[in-house]
């Protein structure tokens, strides 16, 4: 294996100092009964915290019950969820690990069938009363697809929110939150035209459809400082979005570029990956171009983080290039708890997935296996 010497230079984020450039991006895992943290949740980041990841940022975390699409979702909205939180927080940090959580929203991919939507006692919010196509809920009978959403009579309630979560996250003790801008969920349906037809001062201009996504940074920033990070993913497809090439880059680059200004941490540019595509009659949803290359240049001030397919060889290239300031790794630390120790050692990433058990449903049994079970290679 070639050289990852710049991959294990430290790196400032925000207010800490990270060990390496190679960070564990989020990536559903469906552990939490009843959305509260569990001990084994925290056996699964400090397995990766103790093996030397650069950062850990959470699982997508809901901000309330409303945002719920999967049931086993975590989320952060009352004491209890702090409690749990802050064991595992605490457990990174007696390590030596550093954790972000992410926080997150679905908007209109919940479903009003679904029992985490019943107790929340409230319609589907959405920017637009505008469906997604697709969709399969298997936990509710006959397993439908997305439905038509209610459109948010005020969109500051859920700003407001995502601040409330960003103060909890803050009594956990995290040493900060990443705005999950990508993916389809709700940031990203009020970027998206065709999610977001409103007409007042939060739809139709690149400037009106930002502004629910910057005003949500603002509040985390006033919570936060500087310890804020931003997840997005241009190329659009997963969960049916998508704008033609022109539309995209003229939003994206205005939304990163206000973004920017707020003084936050990090930006990660998730890219183009066939596994997040969607198709609709035969066709791509995606906007397939080079997000990294397309958007990094409007990058002035936050740390660049690349995500998506990122091999540690061409993560070591970009970095040492300048070009990057860290890469986000997703599926490879699902099946590696000690992946950083294995680059550093040269040592293959060859552990089979366990792919019936990634995102655990309520029968699953066991909820380790396929989860906090993978073998760590003998390095010594």
């Amino acid at each position: 294996m070639a050289s990852v010497k710049a991959l294990f230079e430290p790196l400032q984020l925000g207010d800490i100092t990270i060990k390496n450039r190679i960070t564990m991006t989020a990536v559903t895992r469906n552990r939490a009964p009843d959305t509260y943290p569990t001990d084994l949740m925290k056996e699964y980041y400090v397995q990766r915290a103790k093996a030397d990841a650069g950062l850990l940022v959470t699982e997508g975390t809901l901000i309330s019950r409303q945002g719920t699409e999967w049931p086993l979702a975590p989320g952060i909205w009352d004491e209890k969820h702090i409690e749990g939180w802050k064991k595992i927080v605490d457990a990174v940090h007696e390590v030596g690990g550093h954790i972000y959580s992410q926080l997150w929203h679905v908007g209109r991919l919940a479903h009003p069938e679904a029992a985490e939507q019943k107790l929340a006692g409230t319609p589907v919010w959405a920017p637009s009363a505008i469906s997604a196509r697709g969709g399969k809920f298997r936990t509710i009978e006959g397993q439908p697809g997305y439905t038509t959403p209610t459109a948010l009579p005020d969109p500051r309630t859920v700003i407001a929110e995502f601040k409330q979560a960003a103060i909890n996250a803050k009594k956990a003790g995290f040493d900060g939150v990443e705005l999950h801008g990508a993916n389809g969920y709700i940031v990203t349906q009020f970027l998206d035209y065709n999610a977001n037809q409103r007409t007042d001062e939060w739809g139709g201009s690149v400037e009106n459809r930002a502004r629910f996504g910057l005003e949500v940074l603002k509040e985390l920033v006033s919570v936060f400082g500087r310890n804020v990070g931003l997840k997005l993913s241009p190329a659009g497809g997963y969960n049916d979005v998508g704008m033609p090439l022109e539309d995209t880059i003229a939003t994206y680059s205005y939304f990163i570029t206000e973004a920017d200004k707020l003084g936050i941490a990090y930006v990660t540019l998730v890219r183009y990956s066939p596994n997040s595509d969607f198709m609709v009659d035969g066709k791509s949803r995606a906007t397939h171009h080079d997000v990294f290359g397309t958007f990094r240049p409007f990058i002035k001030n936050a740390k660049v983080i690349v995500n998506a397919d990122v091999t540690p060889e061409e993560g070591e290239r970009l970095v040492s290039e300048g070009k990057a300031d860290a890469i986000a790794i997703g599926f490879n630390f699902i099946t590696h708890p000690d992946l950083v120790k294995r680059v550093r050692a040269g040592y293959p990433l060859d552990n089979i997935p366990d792919i019936p058990h990634l995102q655990t449903k309520t029968d699953s049994g066991d909820f380790s296996v396929g989860y906090t079970d993978y073998p760590f290679a003998k390095l010594d």
